[in-house]
């Protein structure tokens, strides 16, 4: 497959799933608008939680893996390592 048409493809996805994001941004705009003008405004509270908690996962899952990562190729540097040359 050419670059061109995977770049394209991948585009493409991106869009779609970009629609359905909309689609669900409504709902619950919906959802507050209605609670809050009958006086509850704890339900916006719990959205906005619900949103930072799932823009912060997988920035702390990238961290947590980059983290293993790092420490796993410190201990394979350090085995090639004797008398401070390195093999």
């Amino acid at each position: 497959m050419r670059y061109t048409a995977k770049i394209s493809l991948l585009t493409l996805g991106f869009l779609l799933l970009h629609l359905q994001s909309f689609a669900q941004c409504a709902m619950c705009r919906a959802t507050i608008e209605t609670n809050v003008s009958n006086g509850d405004t704890s339900i916006g509270a719990g959205l906005n939680l619900g949103i930072m908690y799932l823009l912060v996962m997988p920035y702390l899952i990238a961290a947590v893996i980059g983290f293993f990562w790092y420490r796993n190729s410190k201990k394979r540097k350090a085995k090639f390592t004797f008398q401070g040359e390195k093999f």
